[in-house]
């Protein structure tokens, strides 16, 4: 069952995690690279601060952004300012989170997110600590997929294999962590079964699209190629 309290409780500690991290920084840290392809570690923390934004239009019954290019060009525009004001807008951005996610009368309802996708309002305080943990990793300052919880992993894994089962592009793969864990997801494509094994946060990285999957151990098939997210 999904626990929002719990989720905003979690998500509060990885906001100050990243924030505390970055506050060691200078201004040429928020212009160097980031471990996302084209992006500043500035993009990263002015896409973490906007999408604070669209989330809270989201449980406010408003589109979550205006369109795509509107999103695109409000990161492109954050993304040079000096590190006080990136710091002050992220923490902005989780305070208004937080105060909105006070006032939601009714966390079972459905809301919609970008593309027309759908889901539970519950499941948003998750949606949001996913975007701050996995960009906190994105920022290469440290952080590794290894230093997150490992229950966040765990459900981010079962978030992931979900929205790939049924892709027409991914065959019946099993995944099974080294703890014991197991999951299935693809099963949309000919091929398979194939079995993918290693580190929970090896398939989460694989699954994420942060890293190439090379230290996962494979049978029955080659690793599969996975959609971007």
């Amino acid at each position: 069952m999904i626990d929002h309290e719990r989720d905003l409780a979690a998500l509060r500690e990885a906001t100050e995690r990243l924030l505390a991290d970055a506050a060691s920084w200078d201004n040429a840290s928020v212009a160097e690279p980031s471990r996302l392809p084209g992006w500043t570690r500035g993009h990263v923390l002015a896409h973490l601060a906007r999408n604070g934004d669209a989330l809270v239009n989201v449980l406010e019954g408003r589109p979550m952004y205006a369109s795509a290019e509107a999103r695109d060009a409000d990161i492109e525009r954050d993304a040079p300012r000096p590190l006080d004001a990136q710091l002050a807008d992220v923490r902005a951005t989780d305070a208004r989170f937080r105060e909105t996610a006070a006032a939601v009368p009714d966390w079972s309802r459905t809301v919609e997110l970008r593309n027309g996708v759908t889901d539970s309002a519950s499941r948003i305080p998750f949606r949001r600590w996913v975007e701050v943990a996995l960009h906190h990793v994105d920022l290469g300052c440290g952080y590794e997929l290894e230093d997150l919880p490992g229950e966040f992993v765990g459900r981010e894994i079962d978030f992931l294999a979900e929205r790939f089962a049924g892709h027409p592009g991914v065959p019946s793969t099993a995944l099974r962590a080294d703890d014991g864990r197991t999951w299935t997801t693809g099963g949309g494509a000919e091929g398979g079964p194939v079995g993918v094994s290693g580190s929970a946060p090896e398939l989460l990285g694989w699954l994420a699209g942060r890293r190439d999957g090379s230290a996962l151990k494979t049978e029955g098939g080659p690793l599969p190629q996975l959609p971007p997210l």
